[in-house]
């Protein structure tokens, strides 16, 4: 068993999340995924979502907000996952360099465009609905099979929803043009050295970088 914390960065019309492309035998390898990772000894959710968020984008956030929780039976062959999921709009810093992948804001409308894995597709629409849901995502050797979730809406009401036949959930070929805009202040950036430097805040980056 594993209890691990993921978390989707939010400001006005974007989300940031993490491009999969950095270390080897990553079974999350060319994936996108929201910041995040395993407990610690002792940790709470929020504990842990807040330091992960660190470690791997280097802002420091404030106030995670729980959204849901999904049980992954067997995800990686070997183990059940069980993940807690926030969203977060209040924090501060400046991105770093990750160890774990790619960082990019991406706008909100094409979240669902990116190489998500196929049950992502489903569960993060559900990040931005007032109401908390509890699921099983299933899986077998990689592939989805489907899914049972419940959902509490803030009224007391309960509704559930079950799919056990994969839908056509095939990955897209959209990559963010992210040469075009600075990923931690938006603003317009210019080329040097093969480095893509913001001219408002200064955030560096490679140009080889997805």
């Amino acid at each position: 068993m594993k209890l691990a914390t993921i978390c989707y960065i939010q400001r006005p019309g974007q989300t940031l999340m993490l491009h999969r492309v950095k270390k080897a035998n990553d079974y999350h390898q060319g994936k996108w995924n929201g910041l995040g990772g395993k407990f610690k000894a002792g940790e709470t959710p929020e504990e842990c979502v807040l330091r992960e968020v660190c470690e791997e984008s280097g802002l420091i956030g404030r106030n995670p907000i729980l959204r849901g929780q999904i049980t992954f039976p067997v995800f990686d062959g070997s183990d059940d996952w069980y993940v807690w999921l926030f969203t977060m709009s209040e924090w501060e810093g400046r991105l770093i360099d990750s160890p774990e992948g790619e960082l990019a804001w991406i706008d909100n409308e094409r979240l669902l465009d990116l190489n998500l894995w196929p049950g992502d597709r489903i569960f993060i629409p559900w990040l931005f609905q007032e109401r908390f849901f509890s699921a099983k995502f299933i899986y077998a050797a990689g592939v989805f099979q489907g899914y049972e979730a419940t959902f509490y809406g803030l009224n007391g009401h309960v509704e559930r929803e079950r799919r056990r036949t994969a839908p056509d959930l095939r990955p897209s070929s959209y990559q963010p043009a992210d040469d075009m805009y600075c990923w931690l202040c938006g603003g317009e950036v210019s080329e040097r050295h093969c480095k893509i430097i913001c001219r408002r805040c200064g955030f560096t980056r490679d140009c080889s970088d997805p």
